[in-house]
């Protein structure tokens, strides 16, 4: 599929149900990036988050930019294999993955945002021309 062959990406519907679970169980990490970067439009985009794509739940994800952005905890340690495998199913969609570590977004919340903002600019510019 790319990117405007459909709007609608698939998933499998067992996920829905986790992603509700995990929307109302954020981590700290998720929290901070939701309240302090991407709730409300902060961006100027709006983000979704526990977004079912395929066989996947994104931490949050934006439809207008297809952009994906995953903070990675302890569970993520040692799976670097798997992750990079979702990455590659996702960017065969046209979806950009943008991956943080829990503790650098708890603890350099500041570089976080500029580091999105920026990306998200590139991203402006690759889908939009802007």
């Amino acid at each position: 599929m790319k990117l405007n062959d459909e709007s609608f990406l698939k998933y499998r519907i067992r996920l829905t149900r986790e992603a509700k679970i995990n929307r109302k169980n954020p981590t700290k990490a998720e929290l901070v990036i939701w309240n302090e970067i991407l709730g409300r439009k902060k961006t100027g985009y709006k983000f979704i988050r526990q977004k079912p794509i395929l066989n996947c739940i994104l931490d949050f994800y934006c439809s207008e930019l297809l952009l994906a952005i995953e903070v990675d905890g302890d569970s993520h340690i040692n799976q670097e294999d798997y992750d990079d495998a979702r990455t590659n199913s996702l960017n065969d969609l046209g979806i950009r993955v943008l991956r943080y570590n829990n503790l650098d977004v708890i603890k350099n919340i500041i570089e976080i945002r500029k580091d999105i903002e920026k990306k998200i600019k590139i991203r402006e510019k690759k889908l939009y021309n802007k």
